[in-house]
C-alpha cells in the first residue's frame, strides 16, 4: 500500500519527466546564447592595414573579443579587386566563425569591373551594417586649387596632364571620378590602387593630383595639412568636416553618393551564430568610446535603427542596378 504523501510509481515517473522537461526548456536560452564555439572568430579584410575597412574591422574586432570573451583576429587579404578576401571567405568553414568586413560595393560595383566566381547576389549575407558616409574629394595640398569651381579651372587648363586616383577600380572611388569628368567636361586619367593607403601616399606625393577617398583614412591627413579637401559626396556635410560642402551645393546634383560598410557571413551559417554576431557587434557600436572614435573619422553610425540583413539586401540590388546604369553611361571599360 502507497504512502499517502509520497507518489506511486506512475505519479513518479510522471514528476520526473517534468522536471527533465523543465530543466531542458530552462537550458535552451543558454544553449541559443552560445552558438560561437569557442575558437577564434576570423575577420577578413580585402583592404590593406590602415584602409576604412582595415580601421572598422579593427574597432568592432576589439568589441566583439571583450563581450563574446574569445580572440578575434583580423586577416587582411587585399587586391585583385576583392578577388582574393573572396577566395578565402567562400572556402572557409561555414560555421559562423569567418566573418569578412567590406564596402557594400564590393558587391555592387566591382562585379561589373570583373567577372567574379562568385555570386555577388547569392554568396555572401550582409549580416549587421557597421558604419556609411559619403566619399571626400582631396588634392595634394600644395596644388594651386583651393576650390572646387579652382580645382575645375586648373584642370582644364592642364588638360591630359592631370589623374585621379581610387582606391579599387570599379568601386565609388573610381565611378565619382569619372562622373566628375563628364560633369565638369575634364579629361582626368584614372589610376586604380589596391586600397586607400598606397592612393593617398601617392596623392601626397605628387604622383596622382586627385582622388575620392573614403573619410576615415582622409580625415587625419586633411587636419594635417596633408590634402585639401574640395567636396563630399553625402546628401549633407559631414559633422567632421563641416566647412567642405556637398557636390550638390556645388551644383553636381548628380554625384550624391554614399558607401557603408557591413559585416558580411555565409547565407547558411548557423542562425544562431548570425544572431549572436549581429546581437555583440550592434552592442560594441553603441559603447561610447566605439561610437565617438567612429563618428571622429566621418563615419555615421546607426545603433538607434540599424538595418535588417533583409533591408540591407535590398540596397544591395539596388545599388547594383544603379551601378551598373552609371558606368554605362559613362562609358566605363574595365582596365
Amino acid at each position: 500500500m502507497s504512502h499517502p504523501l509520497r507518489p506511486n510509481g506512475a505519479a513518479r515517473r510522471h514528476l520526473l519527466l517534468a522536471a527533465a522537461a523543465a530543466a531542458l526548456a530552462g537550458s535552451v536560452p543558454a544553449l541559443q546564447a552560445q552558438p560561437l564555439s569557442d575558437k577564434p572568430i576570423r575577420i577578413l579584410v580585402g583592404a590593406p592595414a590602415g584602409g576604412t575597412a582595415d580601421i572598422l574591422a579593427r574597432l568592432v574586432g576589439d568589441g566583439l573579443a571583450k563581450s563574446l570573451g574569445q580572440p578575434v583576429i583580423v586577416d587582411n587579404k587585399p587586391g585583385a579587386l576583392g578577388a582574393i578576401v573572396m577566395e578565402s571567405f567562400l572556402v572557409a568553414p561555414r560555421d559562423g566563425h569567418t566573418l569578412l568586413l567590406s564596402v557594400n560595393g564590393l558587391f555592387s560595383e566591382v562585379p561589373h569591373s570583373l567577372k567574379p566566381k562568385y555570386d555577388p547576389l547569392k554568396d555572401v549575407k550582409p549580416l549587421v551594417e557597421v558604419a556609411g558616409s559619403g566619399l571626400v574629394l582631396v588634392g595634394n595640398a600644395a596644388l594651386p586649387p583651393k576650390t572646387m569651381a579652382e580645382l575645375v579651372t586648373w584642370v582644364k587648363a592642364n588638360p591630359g596632364k592631370v589623374n585621379f586616383a581610387s582606391y579599387t577600380p570599379g568601386t565609388l572611388s573610381h565611378v565619382l571620378g569619372l562622373q566628375l569628368n563628364q560633369a565638369a567636361g575634364l579629361d582626368m586619367q584614372h589610376i586604380g590602387y589596391k586600397g586607400s593607403p598606397p592612393a593617398l601616399q601617392d596623392v601626397m606625393g605628387g604622383q596622382v593630383q586627385f582622388m575620392f577617398d573614403g573619410l576615415a583614412t582622409s580625415i587625419p591627413n586633411i587636419k594635417a595639412g596633408k590634402l585639401r579637401a574640395f567636396a563630399v559626396s553625402a546628401p549633407e556635410r559631414s559633422f567632421a568636416l563641416p566647412d567642405v560642402p556637398t557636390l550638390a551645393e556645388l551644383g553636381y546634383k548628380d554625384m550624391t553618393k554614399t558607401a557603408w560598410l557591413a559585416l558580411w557571413v555565409h547565407p547558411d551559417a548557423p542562425a544562431a551564430a548570425q544572431q549572436r554576431v549581429r546581437d555583440e557587434t550592434l552592442k560594441a557600436l553603441a559603447v561610447p568610446a566605439i561610437r565617438d572614435r567612429l563618428m571622429a573619422l566621418g563615419l555615421n553610425v546607426n545603433v538607434s535603427r540599424p538595418p535588417t540583413p533583409e533591408e540591407m539586401w535590398k540596397s544591395l540590388a539596388a545599388d547594383h542596378r544603379s551601378v551598373g546604369e552609371t558606368l554605362k553611361a559613362v562609358n566605363y571599360r574595365p582596365e
